[in-house]
């Protein structure tokens, strides 16, 4: 029986010769890999929602006892923790808040998660999650009122079996509001003092020797009393006034230079001020102040400050700029280049400080296109030689718009 001879079409023999080719073998396998390569990083990007890594800043996260280091292109913290499938639960805090912008390199967020609180708010206990620092941000984090003058106290559970609670507790204690005349003012106190006696002391009421006070010193403070101090034989005047908030900041080397965060809401106080007025032929002639109270005590505003200049901002420490320049160049150059050693423009400005020409850097290294502790090197120069202080150079780029 013959058999028939079959021809191959003319493209499967070139295949075939090709194939015994001695290179033939390595250059498919190549071929072949980078197909896989840039196969697997497109389905990666579609199903993971990788950022690109081309023009991204670099965000470092801490969370969950790791850090974790990403290119992001995301505008702001809110956005990548979103893109990045990060879930915040109730009580969890992020450092700095959801709408900062993420405007630097090696940017730093931090998440810190809920931990059991008990909140003791005298015969009644409840139970929350909460990562605030302070027991009055837990409080309020969780919605109980606070007024100014209630003490919210947070302390590592001591016995644990009794109380049932395993992280922090936080304990309320309410001060008792009262009902003071105030040399003819009225107006409402809340006070920690157990006699009218310490109210004077706490409050820092200052009596001279005809004052009257009803009713006596050694009577107990009770919810709602009327305590009346009067002062007779002089005309007396009365001027509510505001205390503006006052602002603690506590420097976190754990934050990005240039970011910040609330761990408190503060809020401003009022007093009350009293005037001894002098009177001669029925025209006032004379005041004078003989009585400051505080009837709403202010909050302290808690914040925290970043202090960490790793990344391009940390440039500016090796470029030589002072510390205390850093707010003046920080603003500068986040208004000129938005940080992008790159930034350039159609009249020829180059650089993050958009040197005009950019050639003028020059001057501070062969690198100035390229490196950017170079060209703070040159800002710095220019800031003061030109200006004489990067505090000049900041008051006329306020005025001016430009440097």
């Amino acid at each position: 029986m013959r058999f028939r001879r079959v021809r191959l079409p003319r493209r499967i023999k070139k295949v075939k010769r090709a194939s015994r080719h001695p290179h033939a073998v390595p250059v498919i396998a190549i071929g072949v890999l980078l197909l896989l390569t840039g196969g697997g990083y497109l389905l990666a990007r579609h199903t993971n929602n990788l950022p690109p890594v081309h023009d991204a800043k670099v965000v470092i996260i801490s969370h969950d006892h790791q850090q974790q280091i990403v290119p992001s292109k995301e505008p702001t913290v809110g956005a990548l923790l979103q893109k990045l499938n990060l879930t915040l639960k109730p009580g969890d805090v992020v450092e700095p808040g959801l709408t900062t912008p993420i405007h630097q390199d090696r940017f730093r967020i931090n998440i810190y998660r809920a931990v059991p609180v008990e909140i003791v708010d005298g015969p009644q206990l409840s139970f929350t999650f909460s990562a605030a620092t302070t027991g009055r941000a837990i409080a309020q984090q969780n919605g109980v009122s606070l007024y100014p003058e209630d003490i919210a106290a947070a302390d590592p559970v001591q016995n644990f079996v009794q109380s049932g609670a395993i992280g922090k507790q936080v304990v309320i204690d309410r001060a008792t509001p009262i009902s003071v005349d105030l040399y003819g003012t009225p107006v409402t106190l809340r006070t920690h003092a157990k006699t009218v006696r310490g109210l004077i002391k706490e409050k820092d009421i200052k009596l001279i020797k005809n004052d009257q006070v009803a009713p006596g010193l050694d009577t107990a403070i009770t919810p709602g009393i009327h305590v009346a101090f009067i002062r007779t034989g002089v005309k007396t005047e009365t001027v509510t006034e505001d205390i503006p908030t006052p602002v603690q900041s506590v420097n976190d080397n754990t934050l990005a230079y240039g970011t910040s965060a609330v761990r408190q809401q503060g809020s401003p106080g009022q007093q009350v001020v009293t005037y001894q007025v002098t009177i001669t032929n029925n025209v006032e002639t004379g005041r004078t102040v003989i009585q400051k109270v505080v009837t709403k005590a202010p909050v302290t505003q808690i914040s925290v400050v970043g202090t960490s200049l790793s990344g391009i901002k940390g440039d500016m420490a090796l470029a030589g700029i002072a510390p205390g320049d850093y707010n003046y160049a920080d603003y500068i150059i986040s208004h000129e280049s938005g940080w992008n050693p790159s930034a350039s423009n159609g009249s020829g400005a180059y650089g993050l400080c958009q040197s005009y020409p950019g050639s003028k850097m020059g001057s501070a290294g062969s690198d100035w296109q390229s490196n950017p502790v170079t060209q703070l090197r040159w800002c710095n120069g220019y800031a003061e030689g030109h200006y004489g202080s990067w505090a000049a150079a900041y008051s006329h780029w306020v005025n001016n718009r430009n440097w």
